[in-house]
């Protein structure tokens, strides 16, 4: 039995979570899902242009790992773009990171996520 994967780390949520070419209604559309991580990966590696060392010690996972999930997330997306199909931005993984300014205590941790929460995080939960 295969051990369970490691929680990736995510700096940002993404604002936008669909995409979709113009022109098309979204019922003739055919959907691709891209986990928030590998959006992650993405936005590490094309738009900050880290090298991969860097990227994969702020996702808290191996080198390894983080090409795994850079080569899946680019075969997505060249699928979704060369075939017409929309991109739905959810699921995978991860947690959301701290920011740097916060102190890392226990009534600000976000904590793992729920069983059912399909984004992976359920947001800030304070404790009363």
């Amino acid at each position: 039995m295969p051990r369970p994967p490691k929680w990736r780390t995510v700096e940002q949520f993404p604002a936008c979570t669909y995409f979709k070419p113009a022109g098309i209604p979204l019922r003739e559309l055919g959907e691709i899902c891209l986990y928030v991580e590998e959006l992650e990966a993405l936005r590490l590696k094309d738009l900050a242009c880290l090298d991969q060392e860097a990227c994969a010690e702020r996702m808290k996972i191996a080198r390894t790992t983080f090409q795994r999930i850079l080569c899946a997330a680019r075969a997505k997306v060249a699928e979704a773009l060369v075939t017409g199909k929309a991109i739905r931005v959810e699921g995978g993984k991860y947690l959301l990171a701290k920011a740097p300014f916060e102190e890392a205590d226990e009534e600000n941790d976000p904590g793992r996520p729920g069983r059912r929460c399909r984004r992976g995080w359920n947001g800030w939960q304070k404790k009363e």
